[in-house]
């Protein structure tokens, strides 16, 4: 297996390649999406245990988007049955990918726990159990300190993960080399990822300027949450669309003349 390093330019061109590849199936690729987050919503409903277990099926789930793009790629359309691909690959490949699951929830949990320790775990305890989130409770200075310490630890946790899924399961990668190569594949191609994020960033900072112009032409503010779930969705399934080209231009099966970093 080689890890490329890829030009900055090719952060645009992951982007572009999302967005094409989400309008040859818009309806396929879209529905996969809003399906993906009606299960992990439904877990999240199960008292205690609801949220850890989203979080543990979260990188097969994200797996499943992945190769839902590939068969699109391919000129197929892809089934509900792909979301399934982590589970279907063999009893192997599905251990790894339930132990990949296991150790992104304990990360994430432990993300939560060191938050906690700056607002008591009003960040951890909304998160976990939910509840209602105040206009008071957002302006408290601790509860704003735990939610940027928060994101601030779950960049690294998310760049573990970012290919490990795909490395799992194209490749064949046990579940801690895989966090390893992901993270190193992430910082080899820093510039074509910080270029990514920005275009992406970009782009939905653009849609909801956009929703909020037309919201008021149309000279009614209520209508802004109502155009801006849908197209926000959408937005969102475009991106998860894009994670597959990031993948197969940073890794591919190598040969013994092919450029790139061999990983094993």
């Amino acid at each position: 297996m080689k890890l490329n390093i890829v030009p900055a330019r090719t952060g645009v061109q992951w982007f572009k390649l999302g967005v094409r590849t989400f309008i040859k199936q818009p309806l396929a690729l879209s529905g996969l999406f809003f399906m993906f987050m009606a299960v992990m919503s439904v877990l999240t409903l199960i008292p205690l245990i609801g949220n850890v277990l989203a979080l543990a099926l979260l990188p097969a789930a994200t797996l499943g988007l992945m190769a839902a793009t590939e068969e699109t790629t391919k000129g197929k359309f892809p089934m509900p049955t792909v979301l399934l691909s982590a589970f279907k690959a063999g009893r192997q490949q599905m251990r790894a990918m339930l132990v990949l699951g296991l150790i992104y929830a304990a990360g994430f949990l432990l993300v939560l726990a060191i938050s906690a320790t700056v607002d008591g775990g009003k960040f951890a305890r909304l998160y976990l159990i939910g509840g209602s989130l105040t206009p008071e409770t957002l302006m408290e200075p601790d509860f704003e300190s735990a939610v940027l310490l928060a994101m601030g630890l779950y960049m690294p946790l998310s760049l573990l993960f970012w290919h490990a899924p795909a490395l799992v399961h194209w490749h064949g990668v046990p579940p801690v080399k895989s966090l390893f190569f992901s993270m190193v594949a992430c910082l080899r191609n820093f510039w074509a990822f910080t270029v990514y994020s920005l275009v992406w960033l970009g782009a939905f900072i653009a849609m909801g300027m956009v929703v909020a112009v037309i919201a008021a032409l149309m000279g009614s503010p209520e209508a802004v949450s109502g155009i801006m779930f849908p197209v926000a969705m959408v937005m969102a399934a475009m991106f998860f669309t894009s994670i597959y080209f990031t993948f197969r231009d940073c890794f591919d099966a190598g040969t013994a003349d092919a450029p790139g970093i061999e990983v094993t």
